[in-house]
């Protein structure tokens, strides 16, 4: 396939939910960011069609994936106009590989990642780190396509081996461990943002009863709002009193 139908169907992916619908969720944007391929591999009208109608189902998925389920659905529609393996083990691989990618980028990307970018932003803000912060937002973006560009190649050459390779890094986990990052990110936030009154030690004893909360209602020992409302009493007595 030429590289100027590669870029087509990579650039595409920017847009995959223009048409986010409740029938098909972003079906209507992958459709339209295979459709350059489908062109270059089928030249029948009939088998275009066909091979349109497979991506009109359901499929969500993290945005920063879609690169790279975009460029390895290509790869699988090349092995199909080259009757090397057959349509109906496309669909059982593409629900498999979007669900999972889109588990690993809500947890990796949306709940660990982002929240690391902004807290580091917001924290070089409030210091009066202006141009850092800048430098910080561009490379972090620049970064961000290059990660684009470098999966839908990898989908797109590498196929399933490249999904093995996606599974060693055990991203999950990873995401699990940057969480605990912005625990620390958010605590330096507080203490930049808040000038508090009493010694550091209260703020710290207060921060400790904010994390026993958390604990207590993760393991539903206690109700979040009757734990909220004792907090609140507490730190108002505390602060004012």
């Amino acid at each position: 396939m030429k590289l100027a139908i590669l870029l087509r169907c990579f650039f595409r992916t920017y847009f995959i939910g223009a048409n986010f619908n409740t029938k098909g969720l972003q079906n209507i944007g992958l459709s339209y960011a295979m459709d350059p391929g489908l062109k270059a591999l089928y030249a029948e009208p009939e088998e275009l069609r066909q091979a349109r109608e497979r991506y009109l189902g359901i499929y969500n998925c993290h945005p920063y994936w879609t690169p790279l389920l975009v460029g390895y659905f290509l790869f699988l529609e090349l092995k199909i106009s080259r009757k090397i393996i057959s349509e109906t083990s496309l669909e059982k691989v593409k629900k498999t590989a979007t669900y999972t990618l889109s588990a690993i980028g809500d947890s990796f990307f949306s709940g660990s990642f982002l929240v690391f970018w902004s807290l580091v932003l917001v924290l070089l803000l409030l210091t009066g780190l202006k141009q850092v912060a800048l430098l910080w937002f561009i490379v972090c973006f620049v970064l961000l396509q290059l990660f684009k560009i470098y999966i839908f190649w990898q989908g797109w050459t590498k196929g399933l081996t490249f999904f093995q390779r996606l599974k060693q890094m055990n991203l999950i986990n990873w995401g699990q461990r940057l969480k605990y990052v912005n625990a620390g990110l958010l605590f330096l936030i507080w203490v930049t943002v808040f000038p508090f009154p009493k010694p550091a030690l209260h703020f710290a004893l207060a921060s400790c009863a904010l994390g026993l909360a958390i604990w207590l209602v993760w393991y539903r020992l206690f109700a979040r709002e009757f734990l909220l409302l004792v907090y609140g009493v507490i730190l108002f007595g505390w602060f004012w009193l």
